[in-house]
């Protein structure tokens, strides 16, 4: 895969793009704001072998959540986003991905989000987690990113413009 250019979704089968898919290093969604200038939000993930999913509350009364978050807003007004999952150590690994994303409402939580609690908490962190946000009135939002480009960096095989 080494011989695969920049920005061909195939990247995404490489030993790295899976190790960094399936990380507990969070991903950063880049993304428009609504009033025209550029954000960066931490957020956790799962791959689901198709999409890269992130969720957001819409509303969540066990936690404070009265309103949508912000980004719901800007997302779907300018669904162009970039992504990058990348590690601290040097050489530093980094996944790129970009595309548009898709947002569905659900009742309650989104299976993903559930996932990436255990994953990213642990299994009893993570299931203190959804406990929390159990509530007949949370409704989260599915933020569904289909990869249209996808780049990985080593900085050994792999650099930047290659």
């Amino acid at each position: 895969m080494k011989d695969l250019s920049q920005g061909d979704v195939r990247l995404l089968e490489t030993e790295i793009a899976q190790r960094l898919l399936h990380s507990t290093i969070p991903a950063r969604l880049a993304y428009v704001a609504a009033d025209g200038t550029p954000r960066v939000m931490s957020t956790w993930h799962v791959w689901t072998g198709e999409e890269l999913v992130m969720a957001t509350y819409v509303h969540c009364p066990p936690m404070g959540i009265t309103r949508p978050a912000r980004r719901l807003h800007a997302l779907r007004a300018r669904p162009d986003v970039a992504v990058t999952i990348d590690t601290e150590a040097q050489p530093p690994e980094v996944l790129l991905l970009r595309g548009r994303v898709s947002i569905t409402e659900v009742d309650g939580m989104v299976p993903e989000q559930a996932q990436a609690a255990r994953r990213f908490l642990g299994e009893e962190g993570g299931a203190g987690y959804v406990a929390q946000a159990d509530h007949p009135e949370t409704r989260m939002a599915r933020i569904a990113l289909r990869p249209a480009w996808v780049g990985v960096l080593d900085f050994q095989t792999r650099f930047p413009g290659s």
